[in-house]
């Protein structure tokens, strides 16, 4: 018969391959950084004169294609307006009124550096910006009657800043055509929102119809490479994009956007399919920034990559529904650019699915759950590190009598150790004596051999769910708990957890049997030592939930083999 260990012994290697191949993920194929072109006087661009980042107007029934013709407009008469609110710091170009830098004052980039701000649009090194323009059809070439992210707006100040007292801020960019269209592009700033409202009014002032599409886009150089090495760098959050169609969320690397999203093929011609309402963004760790448009709109999606070898961009967009207008009338396009964290309910407040982009990957019918009971633990006791420590107790608490009838099991295996052990030596040429001799033992003291495994299993999902709730909510980015542990989300600097979790396996296998083969006892004995020198580069927050669920077990298990199991026997 198996050894009654042997699977335990399985499930826990599983389980380290598992970790150490999610590690290993961090520094495969790490991607370069890209250059980004810069004006004369050091100031960024948005656009070059052979940059085909505008897309082409869509055409009913048609694919949408790059336009590798669009010319842009003089580097010249570009500035940059600076925008502050209490929780963002923007820089919007007047070229296109892209929004180019976008930082987060509430959001250091790490404990260390309280005044540095973590920055999600950054044109200038990582060619990540936000645009957006109109698209009209060719009018027998009577001049641009649209503006798109290339051309330049003027705008009444340089700075625009939310004051004391005061919840919203308007930004306002005019630019007008030869013949009498002026477009307003006004972004709307609410206090403690990273929402912003972005709205295109057009006045057709021109003696003809006028007739255009909005189109929103991210732009974003290659990823950055991953931080760290193997171990200390953990897993990496993906870096990309993503978009929603059909109900369902969609994730695309920065490589498969040259071949298109969310398009459809009726008699034999490719097209974007039309959407209900739907959004795109760029995802990186913690923090996000998506186009969302009107939940009733109707859009259309677009994606490509431009530039060359040395400095390659990546687009992800979508198209509005078609505004016309005759001479004189006026009309609008709206949507909404989150740039900021990804906060999940606000998230899922804006847009259906966009809160789907704090990706907890293949464990999300886990961590959902994990990070539901622990934000309301948090309201309550106000801190993660002990909302953490409750969390464990909860869990504990709703598997007890699984997890008791399991550490009975074991404790009746300890029990038995000695006569199994007999039976070893008794029929070491006789494995099927021994296995019938062994079956009975366990068939009068009501054993079950794989009883003991459940702990583990029941851990392990429990662990994975928590290990992806700290990688992805921002929630716990920095969270503090007490004395030298300022960021659960981190390593612990001093490796104490770490320590007090080896010595707690320790203790659990003394209260374990012994494995009968000489071999897996080996392997045992060193399994808390592995564990050990893993959990030193996990965040704190992990390693605290599992010393936490260690000692209680421990406690939970001491109980059961001195009280109810009673004293190991030696017949």
């Amino acid at each position: 018969m198996m050894d009654s260990q042997r699977p335990f012994l399985y499930i826990t290697l599983i389980f380290i391959g598992f970790l150490l191949w999610m590690n290993w993920q961090n520094d495969y194929n790490s991607p370069q950084p890209t250059a980004v072109e810069t004006t004369e006087n050091g100031s960024t661009s948005t656009g070059v004169a052979t940059d085909n980042s505008v897309p082409e107007q869509p055409e009913s029934g048609s694919p949408v294609a790059p336009n590798d013709t669009q010319q842009a407009a003089s580097k010249d008469n570009e500035q940059l307006i600076q925008v502050r609110t209490d929780v963002l710091e923007l820089q919007i170009s007047t070229r296109g009124g892209d929004i180019v830098v976008a930082d987060l004052p509430t959001y250091p980039v790490s404990l260390e550096e309280p005044d540095n701000p973590v920055r999600i649009l950054n044109w200038e090194d990582e060619a990540y910006a936000a645009q957006s323009g109109l698209l009209v059809r060719s009018n027998g070439g009577e001049g641009k009657r649209a503006p798109t992210h290339q051309d330049i707006f003027t705008a009444a100040k340089s700075e625009y800043v939310l004051q004391e007292g005061e919840d919203t801020l308007r930004v306002p960019l005019t630019w007008t055509s030869d013949d009498g269209v002026t477009v307003t592009k006004v972004y709307s700033f609410r206090r403690g929102q990273f929402a912003v409202g972005m709205e295109q009014l057009v006045q057709n002032n021109s003696e003809q119809s006028w007739a255009g599409t909005e189109y929103r886009q991210l732009q974003h150089g290659p990823a950055p490479p991953a931080p760290g090495g193997f171990l200390t760098s953990g897993v990496r959050a993906f870096v990309g994009g993503a978009y929603y169609v059909d109900d369902a969320y969609k994730k695309v690397s920065f490589d498969d956007m040259v071949d298109g999203v969310a398009t459809e093929t009726i008699d034999g011609v490719t097209r974007s399919k039309v959407v209900t309402g739907g959004w795109v963004s760029m995802l990186e760790h913690y923090f996000i920034s998506a186009w969302v448009a009107p939940r009733d709109a109707q859009t259309r999606y677009f994606s490509k990559e431009i530039g060359n070898q040395l400095s390659k961009r990546y687009i992800l967009g979508m198209y509005s529904d078609q505004v016309k207008l005759a001479p004189g009338e006026s009309g609008s396009f709206n949507s909404t650019l989150w740039v900021g964290p990804k906060l999940q309910d606000d998230l899922e407040a804006i847009a259906e699915g966009l809160d789907l982009t704090v990706d907890y990957g293949i464990f999300a019918f886990i961590s959902k759950p994990i990070f539901w009971v622990m934000q309301w633990i948090h309201s309550i006791v106000g801190n993660w590190g002990w909302t953490i420590i409750f969390l464990t107790l909860l869990i504990k608490l709703i598997f007890f009598w699984p997890s008791a009838a399991s550490y009975k099991s074991m404790a009746k295996m300890k029990a038995v150790a000695p006569r199994l052990k007999e039976l070893n030596e008794r029929y070491s040429d006789d494995p099927q004596a021994k296995q019938k001799a062994m079956m009975e033992i366990y068939r009068k003291e009501k054993i079950n051999p794989l009883g003991g495994c459940l702990p583990i299993l029941i851990q392990i999902p429990v662990f994975m769910g928590l290990y992806w709730v700290l990688l992805e909510s921002v929630e716990l980015r920095q969270a503090p708990w007490l004395l030298w542990y300022k960021d659960l989300s981190i390593r612990d600097p001093y490796f104490v957890l770490p320590i007090i979790m080896g010595a707690s396996m320790f203790v659990q296998q003394k209260l374990n049997p012994p494995p009968a083969d000489p071999m897996q006892q080996k392997i045992f004995q060193f399994l808390p030592l592995i564990f050990t020198v893993m959990f030193l580069w996990f965040p704190a927050g992990l390693v605290l939930y599992w010393v936490v669920n260690n000692i209680l077990s421990i406690a939970q298990q001491w109980f059961i083999n001195n009280k109810i199991v009673g004293k190991p026997k030696t017949e």
